[in-house]
């Protein structure tokens, strides 16, 4: 190497040295105290079951004690055609809509007013139900493992995103009945594809979406591995969510600021910011709000891997 190189190649890396060191130092950080806002989380689906909006106010950065609910309020969802959905308190900032027998909420295609009335202020936001695409099945297959985990099964669901782009989803799993809800669990897809522009439509989603429904937990005894995402006997759940282009950005957004990876990779993260949100106070110099309201429709398939035998190309004895 001649000494143009190496003076160039020590040159960069003197400010690389000191920042690994000046990152020993502790930094105490005192933030100025700030107006609570207003935090909506309304994620209304079509699924037969009771539907929940929670109702809360933001706290202190470093606060250690849970959010303070927002009790007291009125809360309605009006759809186009008229048809007003009351949401009850049922405990302290939850309101809910409870369907009668054989009934689910809303309908493909209308659009949909949320209200509230809390101490005096007025919210509101908008949202519309797009089309969802049937989940038609859910498959098993091997994948020999590599230095960070054993040979081990994968699943992955498989549906067909409608002809047209502009369709978009939020993809949940369940693994033997509870939700993986990690940030790193926000299976998001545009079309068939990840983002807007990426053509694909009116085909099976792509392979990273269609298996991005596999957990991968670090293994609690040894850091280095994961542990397997299936066994013998677990069962998954697949859930398709539509989602409006406004719910879509404030999801991407949400993984984006949720996700961090930590460690020398946040050097080169995007930096934290404020989440975009569809609720605004009708007086503009009120109460500020954060959070979403959107509905949806949804499609769902679940499966048990049972035996071995549900496994494509798993080896025999």
């Amino acid at each position: 190497m001649d000494m143009k190189n190496l003076f160039i190649k020590s040159f960069l890396a003197i400010p690389i040295i000191s920042l690994l060191f000046a990152c020993e130092d502790a930094v105490d950080v005192t933030l100025e105290n700030a107006e609570p806002l207003v935090v909506v989380d309304a994620f209304i689906t079509n699924r037969a079951e009771p539907q929940v909006i929670k109702l809360m106010r933001t706290q202190p950065y470093f606060a250690t004690e849970l959010p303070p609910t927002l009790t007291g309020a009125s809360v309605t969802i009006t759809d186009s055609e008229g048809k007003v959905y009351t949401f009850t308190e049922t405990s302290p900032g939850n309101y809910t809509w409870t369907p009668a027998a054989n009934e689910t909420f809303g309908e493909v295609g209308l659009d949909y007013t949320l209200e509230i009335e809390t101490n005096g202020e007025s919210f509101e936001a908008f949202a519309d139900m797009s089309r969802v695409p049937t989940v038609d099945s859910l498959t098993f297959f091997f994948e020999p493992g590599d230095q960070f985990t054993d040979d081990f099964v994968l699943a992955e669901f498989w549906s067909t995103d409608p002809d047209d782009s502009g369709d978009a989803y939020w993809i949940k799993t369940y693994k033997n009945g509870k939700l993986l809800n990690k940030p790193v669990d926000i299976n998001l897809a545009y079309d068939a594809g990840f983002s807007r522009g990426s053509n694909f439509n009116g085909v099976p989603f792509i392979v990273p979406i269609r298996r991005a429904i596999n957990p991968f937990d670090e293994d609690p005894n040894d850091d280095t591995k994961v542990l397997p995402p299936l066994v013998l006997g677990d069962s998954l759940y697949v859930e398709v969510n539509s989602l409006s282009e406004a719910a879509f950005d404030f999801l991407t957004e949400l993984k984006i600021q949720t996700d961090r990876p930590g460690g020398f990779g946040e050097l080169f993260a995007t930096p934290l910011a404020n989440v975009s949100t569809n609720i605004r106070n009708k007086n503009a110099n009120g109460t500020k709000a954060v959070g979403f309201f959107s509905v949806a429709a949804v499609s769902g398939f679940g499966r048990k891997y049972k035996s071995t035998d549900d496994v494509k190309d798993f080896p025999k004895q």
